[in-house]
This record gives structure tokens, C-alpha cells and sequence, in this order.
């Protein structure tokens, strides 16, 4: 069952994608706020109160931060802990008249591979009752030991925007995958990580604006 989380965040509503439709067309802005909540949110990878959501400074996204999603193999782990997921509910409310799609996400967190090990983010996001969008993967080999950013763009010309005058939740899912391959596990921890303590790895929903 989906958990319900009590984390919610305004969003200004002059997001605006640079390159999309609605910039090219010289929408204006909504006069109103954008708001966002988080209502639920289900998997291993994010369990109760441990995903936020955020404003960006520049108020052209929204930011996603996990405190405890982090895959891994190796010493010290679980059977189950090389596969972690989470799939967020997000609450969107658009000003009236406006529609929005996500153009593009920066995606961000830390990996620490032994030589012979890989890992795997892959992720996708869709409004409730639309088909899911193609799960994009991205793909890491070891030895690797750092931060890591893999971002995914959206063309104009594939920009899914929510129906207008409707309202329904933005489902993110994201995975992170990792397998031990021909590392030695009893030696050796490898993880792939979109944890953040200090803020600073958090994922990037950049959002375009339509008017309808």
C-alpha cells in the first residue's frame, strides 16, 4: 500500500523550460502559484518521510531529495539490498488555464564500485492514468568512486503535457540496480547511492509551461 507522506512544497509559477513550446509561443506566466505535494510514496528505496520535495532557487523545477536510497552489494549487505526503488504520487496544482509536462531531469547521487561491478539508475514518470513513459537507464562499471549526474531531455516535439483541466498525480519512478559481477564480494562493498545529507545530490524535474 502506498504510504502517505505529510511533505509538501509550493512551487512559483513562473516555471518556464527554456526551449519549450510555451516559451516559444511567448506564453505568459501564471499569475498563480504552482503547488506540489507529495501524497504517497511506495518501494524500498524511500520508505516513510525520507523523500522531499523542494522549489528550485530559480523556480523553473522542483527538486526530489532521498535520505535513504541507496542500492548495494558486498560486505556488510543484504540478500535484497542490491535492487532498490521508489515511486512517488506527486500533487500538482495548476493555476487555472495553464497545463505543464517535464521537459528534462538532471539526476544525481554517489557510487562507489569495485573493479568488476556495474550498476544501473533507470527511471520514467507519467500523469496518473496516461501509459508510462519509456523507462530510460542509465548505465555505471567499476572501479568508480564519486559523485555522478546523468540527464535526460525531453524534445519539444515529445513533450507529454497534462490534459487541461485536469488534475491528477505525476508518478515518478526511479530504480537503482547493482551487480557484484566479478568482484569479490567478500572482500569488497559496491553501492549506488541518490542519498543526500547535505542537500546537494538531489534529482531536477525541469517543467514546461502551456496555456490552454
Amino acid at each position: 500500500m502506498l504510504k502517505a507522506l505529510a511533505v509538501g512544497a509550493s512551487l512559483a509559477a513562473s516555471l518556464v523550460a527554456v526551449g519549450s513550446p510555451a516559451n516559444a509561443a511567448g506564453t505568459p506566466r501564471p499569475d498563480e502559484e504552482m503547488v506540489i505535494g507529495v501524497v504517497a510514496a511506495n518501494g524500498s528505496g524511500c520508505p516513510f518521510g525520507s523523500a522531499q520535495v523542494t522549489p528550485s532557487p530559480d523556480n523553473k523545477a522542483f527538486t526530489v531529495t532521498y535520505s535513504e536510497f541507496t542500492a548495494q552489494v558486498g560486505v556488510g549487505t543484504k540478500p535484497t539490498d542490491f535492487r532498490k526503488n521508489c515511486q512517488l504520487a506527486l500533487d500538482v496544482h495548476v493555476p487555472q488555464g495553464y497545463t505543464y509536462a517535464i521537459s528534462g531531469t538532471d539526476y544525481r547521487g554517489f557510487a562507489q564500485l569495485a573493479r568488476g561491478a556495474t550498476a544501473s539508475e533507470t527511471a520514467n514518470y507519467y500523469f496518473q492514468g496516461e501509459r508510462q513513459s519509456t523507462r530510460i537507464r542509465h548505465d555505471f562499471r567499476g572501479p568508480f568512486d564519486g559523485n555522478w549526474q546523468r540527464t535526460d531531455t525531453v524534445g519539444i516535439s515529445s513533450l507529454a503535457f497534462l490534459p487541461c483541466g485536469e488534475q491528477r498525480y505525476l508518478n515518478v519512478n526511479t530504480e537503482l540496480r547493482v551487480n557484484a559481477g566479478s568482484s569479490n564480494t567478500k572482500k569488497t562493498t559496491s553501492m549506488l547511492t541518490m542519498d543526500s545529507t547535505d542537500g546537494r545530490l538531489d534529482t531536477v524535474y525541469h517543467v514546461s509551461w502551456k496555456k490552454c
